[in-house]
């Protein structure tokens, strides 16, 4: 695995894979390109396969401020670095920012995979539904915990988790949250590799979609692939994709939620797989 960091403008990045067809992941608010890694690696033999960090996540720049055109600016500013067009894979925040970048530089693009996000406004508060038991967006909630963590008090990831249970009741989203808790160095300090005031006080501009350049559409293929569990993909979304990119096959896959790839890596990678072989022959 090969790391770039770049000059302060350009976004961290890890590329898996020696030969191959490109493939570039975005991920989703709060995580960073290190969670895509199990499905880099299944696709590593016969790919490369490039993992960016966005801003204000992982090890790449902080920004002052929050905007869709801007991320999908420093992205392209990375694909512009290959010698080829790219499969460009982007979950939930990152699925936005892949799909404005389809819009916007689509020469830049072989083909689209966007996971568990629609184009188009999703609340800040409360459900997409009717069902009074549809969690509501947590994300602000994630914040807090994590804002309201004593750092200095930690001992261990153990008492990090506890200290978010309240909050996020499942293991596993816990467990991709922590992985942007780091330390320095064996005695020092804790610290998140996420910009959390900035990501609070701009979360109101994850959940819109900016309106693309006017006649703007995507003509090449595009995997849609939604969490049967999840309410980010409902059916009257369907007609917003299909006006963008019009060459859309949607994929549900069964027993997974909005963290399609992590609850169920197996099928994702397998759909993934079968995907790119269509795309690239």
């Amino acid at each position: 695995m090969t790391e770039t960091a770049g000059d302060d403008e350009r976004l961290a990045s890890r590329t898996v894979g020696e030969a191959g067809p490109r493939v570039v992941f975005v991920h989703g608010l709060f995580g960073q390109g290190k969670n895509w890694t199990t499905i880099a690696k299944g696709l590593a033999d016969s790919h490369r396969v490039t993992l960016l960090d966005l801003p204000n996540h992982g090890h790449s720049p902080w920004t002052d401020r929050v905007d869709y055109v801007d991320m999908t600016e420093l992205v392209a500013t990375e694909l512009e670095q290959f010698d080829e067009p790219v499969t460009l894979v982007g979950h939930s925040m990152g699925g936005k920012v892949a799909m404005q970048l389809a819009l916007r530089r689509p020469e830049l693009l072989r083909a689209l995979v966007v996971v568990d996000i629609a184009p188009v406004e999703y609340p800040l508060q409360g459900g997409r539904t009717d069902d009074e038991d549809e969690e509501a967006s947590p994300f602000g909630a994630y914040i807090d915990a994590m804002r309201a963590m004593d750092l200095d008090a930690l001992t261990n990831r153990d008492d990090a988790d506890q200290a978010l249970r309240a909050a996020v009741s499942s293991r596993m989203v816990r467990s991709f949250l922590l992985q942007s808790l780091v330390r320095e160095g064996a005695d020092g300090g804790w610290r998140w590799r996420l910009n959390l005031d900035l990501l609070d006080r701009d979360l109101g501009e994850l959940r819109g979609f900016p309106a693309p350049p006017r006649g703007a559409s995507f003509d090449g293929p595009v995997l849609w692939i939604a969490g049967a569990n999840s309410t980010y993909v409902l059916p009257e979304d369907r007609p917003h994709m299909d006006a963008l990119f019009p060459a859309t096959r949607l994929v549900t896959i069964k027993d997974a939620g909005h963290w399609v790839h992590s609850e169920q890596p197996d099928v994702f990678l397998e759909t993934l797989r079968r995907f790119l072989e269509r795309v690239e022959n």
